[in-house]
C-alpha cells in the first residue's frame, strides 16, 4: 500500500506527558529533553493502525524507536503490537494511540526479543495492561535485556531513565495460537524465530493484515545477530507466504505487499543460504564465499553495501554448523 495513501496522524509530546510518566515511576523526576520522538499511527485497515519507525540506527533523537509498532482497536480495548525500547517511548506510544481511539491499551504483544519490541513493557504494566510473547523469547529476553540497556545507555542517555527489562506476563506455546480479543480474532504464528528466537507473526484474518515483527524488513537491509538463525527465519517467512496477506506491516520499513516483502527479505535470505550452502559443501573458504556473493538484486536496500558482506559471513558460519 503506497505510503502517500495512508493519512498521517502525528503527535508531539510536551511537559504534561513527561510529568504523567514521572508520576508512574513513583514521583521520580526524569530529565527528559523537551523534544520527544514523534509517534504517529497510520490506518492500514479498519481499526488497524501502524506506526512506521525510523529506518536508521538507534539515535538520541529517535529514542531507539527505529521499528514499526501496531495498534488494533477492539470494542473493549486496544491491542498494541510491540511496546518500544524505553519506558518513555511506551508512554509516547500510548499517547499517540489516544489520538486514534479512546479505548485504553489492554493488551501488549511482543513479537520478538529485540529491544524496541519489549523494553517499553514497564510503562504498560504500570497501566494494568496484559503482556504476552512466545515462550521461545523468554531466555533471549532474560539474557539480552540488560545487554540492550547497556548498549543503548551511551546513545539514549536520560531518555532511557526508568526503563527496566519487564518480561511479559503470559507466554504462548507451540507453533500456532489463536486468541480472541473482545470479538477480534488474532492468530500468532511461530516457526522457531529468525532474527531472534521468539519472533512471531501477528495475523488479523478478518482484515488480511499481518504484523511480521522482525521476520520482514523492507527499504533497509535485514540484520543478523549471534542469536539469529537464517534457517528458521526462512521457515517463518514461508509461513507468511502461505497466508497470502493483503497488507504486510514489516518490522522495519514501509507498510507494503507480500511481493515487496519477498524482494527485500525472503529472496535475500534464500539467496544467502543457497550461496553459502554451496560454498560450504564445496569447501570454499569464507572470504571467497563472501566476495563472490551476488548482491546486485539487493543494492536498493539501505545499508546494503556495508552490511551484505557481514550477513553472508554469518550465514556461512551458521551453515557450517548445520
Amino acid at each position: 500500500m503506497p505510503r502517500h495513501l495512508l493519512p498521517r496522524i502525528a503527535l508531539k509530546h510536551g511537559l504534561k506527558h513527561m510529568r504523567q510518566a514521572a508520576a508512574l515511576l513513583g514521583g521520580c523526576a526524569l530529565a527528559w529533553a523537551a523534544q520527544a520522538v514523534e509517534v504517529s499511527f497510520q490506518p492500514v485497515a479498519p481499526n488497524v493502525y501502524a506506526h512506521v519507525g525510523d529506518t536508521e540506527g538507534r539515535t538520541y533523537e529517535n529514542e531507539a524507536l527505529n521499528a514499526n509498532i501496531g495498534l488494533v482497536v477492539t470494542p473493549a480495548g486496544a491491542l498494541l503490537i510491540d511496546s518500544g525500547a524505553t519506558f518513555k517511548t511506551g508512554a509516547d506510544i500510548a499517547a499517540a494511540a489516544r489520538k486514534v481511539t479512546p479505548q485504553p491499551i489492554r493488551w501488549v504483544v511482543n513479537t520478538g526479543g529485540q529491544d524496541h519490541r519489549w523494553l517499553g513493557n514497564g510503562y504498560f504494566k504500570a497501566q494494568g495492561a496484559d503482556t504476552l510473547a512466545h515462550a521461545n523469547a523468554q531466555a533471549d529476553m532474560q539474557a539480552r535485556g540488560p545487554e540492550h540497556l547497556r548498549a543503548n545507555a551511551p546513545v539514549l542517555k536520560d531518555k532511557q531513565d526508568g526503563t527496566e527489562p519487564v518480561l511479559p506476563a503470559r507466554w504462548l506455546q507451540g507453533p500456532d495460537n489463536t486468541l480472541d480479543f473482545c470479538g477480534v480474532s488474532v492468530r500468532f504464528i511461530h516457526r522457531n524465530g529468525g532474527h531472534t528466537p521468539g519472533d512471531m507473526l501477528v495475523v488479523l484474518p478478518a482484515s488480511g493484515v499481518v504484523f511480521t515483527g522482525d521476520v520482514v524488513y523492507t527499504d533497509r537491509i535485514l540484520g543478523l545477530h549471534p542469536v539469529s538463525k537464517t534457517k528458521t527465519w526462512v521457515a517463518s517467512f514461508e509461513a507468511l507466504e502461505a497466508l497470502q496477506p493483503t497488507v504486510v506491516v514489516p518490522g522495519h520499513g514501509s507498510v507494503t505487499t507480500l511481493a515487496q516483502a519477498q524482494r527485500d527479505t525472503g529472496n535475500l535470505l534464500k539467496a544467502m543460504r543457497a550461496h553459502a550452502g554451496k560454498a560450504v559443501e564445496a569447501g570454499t573458504d569464507i572470504g571467497t564465499a563472501v566476495k563472490t556473493f551476488d548482491g546486485t538484486p539487493f543494492k536498493h536496500l539501505k545499508h546494503a553495501d556495508v552490511w551484505l558482506p557481514q550477513l553472508v559471513n554469518r550465514t556461512y558460519l551458521e551453515m557450517e554448523q548445520e
